[in-house]
């Protein structure tokens, strides 16, 4: 798998799966919200994290990953999400169901819970306080 960075990566569609998925995130992040569409991804699974509300995607040949692609992307806006994340996520360019579209995604390299991430209960009960986390860590 490997990690992937430079031209390819940069100029490549993002595919979200956990908090990035959400446009209330991505508008205190980059100030907008990027183009979205639904998309999925067979071979990969969201999973829990331990101690954390956001997810990791791993792979497991007999998961889907659900999530959305992020369009139009700029250079400053891969940096900034880069920047984000975790530094256990490894950019990693993976292929999409429905016509072998490839997009880069960020894929989880440390330990998960051994059950699925549900975005419905983070949306419920976590949203609205890791947004305000999003805001303290973006006016930094």
């Amino acid at each position: 798998m490997g990690s992937l960075t430079g031209p390819l990566m940069r100029g490549s569609d993002l595919f979200v799966y956990g908090t990035l998925r959400f446009p209330e995130i991505l508008e205190i992040l980059l100030g907008r919200v990027p183009a979205l569409s639904p998309a999925s991804a067979r071979g990969w699974r969201v999973r829990a994290l331990p101690g954390v509300v956001y997810p990791g995607m791993v792979a497991d040949p007999d998961g889907v990953a659900d999530g959305v692609l992020l369009a139009g992307l700029t250079e400053a806006e891969c940096r900034l999400l880069d920047a984000y994340e975790d530094p256990e996520y490894e950019p990693t360019l993976i292929t999409l169901d429905g016509g072998g579209r490839r997009a880069r995604a960020y894929v989880w390299t440390g330990p998960t819970e051994p059950y699925d991430w549900d975005p419905v209960h983070f949306a419920e009960h976590e949203l609205a306080r890791f947004a305000e986390n999003c805001r303290a860590w973006r006016s930094r």
